[in-house]
């Protein structure tokens, strides 16, 4: 097996980890999730390709976890910001462009009758669920249980292994339904009738909704007046420049949008129905909500990147560029593991333009130590991919040289699956899942 040695990051990671809590900003960003002393650390980034501080360059997928879809330092964007640092980046009182990119993000979403913009996707799921919580009177948040991440806050933290430092108490105030289970959801809140303020959920995860589900969720909302709220933090462009709720047809009360909204700089939104978001403004007689009151959220440069990422959707047509570039990539992959013999252990699973792989073991079962492998053959091979979600600066190239990798990287694979030790092939510790209790 070749050796991958990466000397600078490997220093750069131990920096990392004496200044940073879990060495990153993001733990989906962690060595912890990368083979032992071969996780990169960036140096810079162009289009679909990045380089280590190793002077390594990789092909690169879920880019900035989902949220560079258009590349990095795509032109557009970074005119689109260089234009406003120049004019000043935050001022006392709202910029122009505070207008001008909710009526952007409006007429691109126009399900959405209302939007205030923030930095991250917990500000606003957060508001979301304080919104709702004000205009229902009621206390209880239910999420759905099988999507892995909604908010950094308290109210979903508490329901994940690490929930350490929160009450007890919290925790009780947020109950999970199943996805795509209307007789289950419909249990839940006749369960808890009067109590729950919101129902909390992606609209669609790596399945498509069943027949007939996001319009099920609208009627039981409605019915037990509880408030439908879509996260569309991943589903936002990617599944269609309206979203998800554009697709399906389907218009929920409140929903939140972010990653791909920004192309790498840090904005969010939190968009619905006029009579819910003016609760958290002036013009209404009822007890006011402090809905969203942040510093940077009106950064004309980030609110500049956000209109640019929109105008480039629409006009270029980058959704459907997802979709033909994922629906490529997943025909190779595909392809290569069955060429390998391992057709059964690497999966391709996702829609195209949101694509993730799975690595099963010898008996079918999810493995983090078969992950291990094929995360390192990977890396040796010059692709960086977490996960496979494409970004529009991928071109055909891109797509043939990860296929030809995920070709080698099957070889080893089934090598392993057929060693007596398996372990040999796997090597070091395995890569770890993010939630988990103890270190």
């Amino acid at each position: 097996m070749d050796e991958f040695e990466l000397p600078e990051s490997r220093r750069a990671n131990e920096r990392l980890h004496t200044l940073i809590p879990g060495g990153a900003h993001t733990y989906a960003k962690g060595d912890d999730q990368y083979p032992e002393h071969l996780a990169p650390v960036i140096s810079h980034g162009r289009g679909a390709h990045v380089w280590d501080v190793d002077g390594n360059r990789y092909i690169e997928y879920g880019s900035g976890l989902r949220s560079v879809s258009l590349g990095h330092a795509h032109p557009r964007v970074t005119e689109a910001v260089r234009r406003e640092v120049d004019r000043g980046g935050n001022f006392v009182r709202p910029s122009i462009l505070e207008v001008e990119a909710a009526e952007r993000f409006l007429a691109t979403v126009p399900s959405a009758e209302m939007v205030k913009f923030a930095k991250n996707g917990s500000d606003v799921t957060t508001a979301a669920v304080r919104l709702a919580r004000a205009v229902t009177g009621r206390p209880r948040v239910a999420i759905c249980g099988d999507h892995p991440f909604f908010s950094t806050d308290d109210w979903f933290i508490t329901t994940t292994p690490m929930s350490a430092g929160i009450p007890p108490q919290t925790g009780e105030l947020t109950v999970s339904f199943p996805y795509g289970d209307l007789p289950a959801t419909e249990e839940l809140l006749t369960r808890y009738e009067g109590e729950i303020a919101c129902l909390i959920l992606e609209p669609a995860g790596h399945a498509e909704p069943p027949p007939g589900y996001l319009a099920g969720l609208r009627e039981l909302a409605d019915r037990h007046g509880c408030v439908l709220v879509f996260d569309e933090m991943i589903t936002g462009l990617r599944w269609s420049e309206a979203g998800a709720q554009g697709l399906y047809g389907v218009t929920p009360d409140l929903s939140t949008f972010g990653k791909a909204l920004g192309n790498g700089f840090a904005v969010s939104a939190l968009a619905g129905r006029r009579e819910l978001m003016e609760r958290g403004g002036l013009r209404h007689a009822d007890d006011r909500v402090f809905l969203l009151s942040t510093t940077h959220g009106g950064e004309t440069h980030s609110l500049a990147a956000a209109m640019a990422v929109l105008t480039t959707y629409v006009e270029e047509g980058i959704t459907a560029r997802l979709h033909a570039l994922g629906e490529r990539l997943a025909a190779g992959v595909r392809s290569a593991a069955a060429s390998m013999g391992v057709a059964d252990h690497v999966l391709v699973r996702g829609r195209a333009s949101n694509l993730v792989f799975a690595t099963l073991d010898e008996a079918g079962r999810p493995s983090q130590p078969y992950r291990t492998l094929f995360l390192r053959q990977l890396l040796a091979g010059g692709v960086l991919a977490p996960s496979f979600v494409v970004s529009s600066a991928l071109d055909d190239a891109d797509i043939d040289r990860t296929v030809e990798v995920v070709a080698q990287a099957c070889a080893v694979y089934r090598k392993a699956l057929d060693a007596e030790d398996p372990s040999a092939w796997t090597g070091g510790r395995p890569v770890k899942p993010v939630f988990r209790r103890r270190v």
